[in-house]
């Protein structure tokens, strides 16, 4: 088996959005756009969608590494500056990305609403720090250290873009993740826990992982 790992295309736009969702999940029955978007048929036409917009962002097929197995996409990962493509962007993508698919402004709204307990707990990054996010693999191609070539990639791209530091979130309770991240020189900083959170998704809220680079 050949194994490459290469930028993110839009080809990869269908694949890239099962691994925002995976992610986004993490141990865990529901993730953030599960909330966002319940109805599943809705959620993977957004996420597809999404992940292929003009405007780049931390879901846009420009800012992930994917890992290709005989030429199939078998795992990725996004890297990004906040301050270049991040979370703020998103906030300005999305309406737009609603008014392309005919959802209603209420129907973002109670999204979002939806989400009020994870937003309590959503890391506060360094500045300039390196932002991993949007880890996952395909059942099949676990455990064949996919995601530690594609971790080399991405610190290797930004250290090339200055970076000085590395930072990627990780759910209160997942430990192999955890583990995961640290064998990759990554040492948990801070945590945020909100008991709402604990309640409605199932985990305490999230610890931030950094890392020197």
């Amino acid at each position: 088996m050949v194994t490459r790992i290469v930028d993110g295309t839009q080809s990869h736009a269908e694949f890239l959005a099962w691994v925002a969702l995976a992610a986004a999940r993490s141990q865990l029955p529901r993730g953030f756009w599960d909330f966002f978007i319940p109805d599943a048929r809705a959620r993977d036409a957004y996420m597809t969608r999404l992940a292929a917009t003009d405007a780049p962002h931390p879901f846009h097929y420009s800012q992930f590494l994917v890992a290709e197995v005989d030429g199939q996409p078998a795992a990725a990962l996004c890297g990004f500056f906040e301050e270049e493509n991040g979370f703020g962007v998103l906030g300005s993508v999305m309406p737009e990305l609603d008014r392309a698919l005919g959802r209603p402004p209420e129907a973002a709204a109670e999204g979002m609403a939806r989400l009020g307990p994870f937003m309590t707990v959503t890391p506060s990054y360094p500045p300039r720090a390196w932002i991993v996010e949007n880890v996952a693999t395909l059942p099949e191609f676990r455990r064949r250290g996919l995601v530690d070539r594609l971790m080399d990639a991405a610190l290797a791209r930004g250290r090339a873009r200055g970076a000085s530091v590395s930072g990627i979130g990780v759910f209160i309770g997942n430990d192999p993740a955890q583990r995961a991240y640290e064998k990759a020189g990554y040492r948990a900083a801070s945590e945020k826990r909100n008991p709402e959170m604990e309640r409605t998704w199932g985990t305490p809220g999230i610890r931030l992982l950094l890392r020197d680079l």
